[in-house]
């Protein structure tokens, strides 16, 4: 592990995430906002001066190369060094007066996970409801992403860089030249952005409401500009939200593999088929157990639609408030906010992949207590998975329940109830966002210590990263040579 090359590439990425806070010097303006224009134009200069400092300061480091070791450190450091700086905002602009309120806000934007200490989006100044929207966006795809698509001096090192921030099955398929691939995921979340800034307008929306719920959309982050989230919005609205949340919340490579012609790979993909239906038989599940509620068959399924696929691609978004569903529903919901989306998509959660795999080792299982000498690989399709993978996904499902328990007995030792904690850890670890009680759909998480805030902030990127990435820092192996 080199210090030099780690410094220069972190360097490199605040340069590049000052580039993006200076873009809200431009919403400022338009709106005629001159503090922000002052605020957002001091953030983005702090940012690239100390970028530019680091990546300048160690220049010799340029072009080394970047190992394993090296990549899980650029990538840990530069998701707490970008969370800090992406507060820079919210603090100068005095919308948030406390550091920790501000990091929590911060890191929840740039992890996706959509978790609020803000009571009143709407009173928002205009380039803070930008900011808020476009920390999530670049999050959703990973700034980590963007960086290796954009420097060509990483080489085989951005291949590591890649599968620390990505990592999963979708590291495993990559194409060899990674800057492509990068490339080619980043132009596919731009299109479909796009198109749902186009669609959201077609139905009525202004063009700055699109564009910041395009943003919190395909990022599956939540955050929205209105205090009521997406039921502020007619039903037509709700509906192209619910599909482009369900395009967010698959495989993204698999889009690759369709747009270079091969689209019946969607249709044959079994992670992809398994997450539809998920979606179609929850949603069917919770409009009977709603029926009530509603009036007529429209109205029910597109609250039951828009609460089940907002948490199970754990983007946050409610058109209701699902804390007055009856238990079987709100217990269903929860749930689904472990399950997420697919591996490859901007959706947190464990995935519906990794749990595919643990059933079918589970069944493994079984069928060896009664034939202990069967040779049974386990199989997704046609694909064999190997056993280093299937080690790996069950030391992930550990690892996450483990932090799961850890982190919601230091909530509730903080004197919160049993299903806030829970929910609100589950919601922090699986970058949701809402959860039930204290944190749930109309409500934020402004109200809690500052210590707990602190500690969900560290599930958060835990949750983005998925485990390996941060926790491997702390193998006393790690930093030997």
């Amino acid at each position: 592990m080199k210090a030099e090359v780690v410094l220069h590439h972190l360097g490199s990425l605040l340069g590049l995430l000052g580039v993006a806070l200076a873009s809200g010097i431009g919403v400022a303006w338009a709106y005629a906002e001159s503090d922000g224009i002052v605020w957002m134009g001091l953030s983005a200069a702090a940012t690239v001066l100390v970028g530019v400092g680091l990546a300048a300061g160690y220049r010799k480091a340029r072009g080394l190369p970047v190992t394993r070791r090296d990549a899980f450190l650029i990538v840990s450091l530069a998701w707490a060094a970008i969370g800090a700086f992406g507060a820079l905002p919210y603090l100068l602009s005095g919308v948030l007066s406390n550091p920790a309120d501000a990091l929590f806000e911060s890191i929840s934007g740039f992890t996706t996970t959509g978790s609020s200490v803000i009571a009143h989006p709407s009173d928002l100044p205009r380039y803070i409801q930008y900011w808020r929207s476009l920390t999530q966006w670049l999050g959703g795809m990973g700034i980590i992403v963007l960086f290796v698509a954009v420097f060509s001096e990483l080489g085989v090192g951005g291949r590591f860089l890649f599968s620390s921030e990505v990592p999963g099955p979708i590291s495993e398929t990559v194409k060899p030249r990674i800057r492509d691939t990068s490339a080619a995921l980043w132009k596919i979340y731009l299109l479909f952005t796009l198109a749902q800034v186009l669609a959201l307008i077609a139905t009525g929306i202004g063009p700055f409401d699109a564009l910041c719920h395009a943003f919190t959309t395909m990022s599956t982050g939540g955050f929205s500009t209105r205090d009521d989230s997406l039921a502020a919005f007619p039903a037509a609205a709700q509906w192209v939200v619910v599909a482009f949340m369900v395009l967010a919340g698959a495989n993204f490579s698999l889009y690759h593999v369709a747009f270079l012609g091969r689209a019946t790979t969607l249709a044959r993909d079994r992670e992809l088929r398994a997450y539809l239906g998920l979606l179609a038989v929850a949603t069917m599940l919770i409009a009977l157990n709603t029926a009530g509620r509603f009036h007529g068959v429209e109205e029910s399924l597109r609250h039951s639609a828009f609460q089940v696929v907002s948490l199970a691609t754990t983007t946050g978004f409610v058109t209701d408030n699902y804390d007055e569903y009856p238990s079987f529903a709100r217990l269903l919901l929860v749930m689904l906010m472990f399950v997420g989306g697919c591996a490859g998509s901007t959706a947190g959660g464990i995935k519906v992949v990794r749990l595919a795999i643990l059933m079918k080792v589970l069944y493994r299982g079984l069928v060896r207590q009664v034939r202990p000498s069967i040779v049974m690989p386990i199989r997704l399709g046609r694909t064999v998975i190997p056993e280093q993978s299937i080690e790996e996904t069950s030391g992930f499902f550990f690892i996450y329940l483990l932090t799961f328990a850890l982190a919601s007995l230091f909530v509730a030792a903080h004197g919160l109830d049993l299903a806030t904690s829970l929910s609100a850890t589950a919601a922090t670890l699986g970058n949701i966002g809402p959860g039930l009680e204290r944190v749930g759909a109309i409500s934020h998480y402004g109200d809690m210590p500052a210590a707990v805030k602190v500690v969900l902030s560290l599930c958060m990127i835990l949750g983005r990263l998925e485990m390996y990435t941060v926790l491997g820092l702390l193998i006393p192996s790690f930093w030997r040579r």
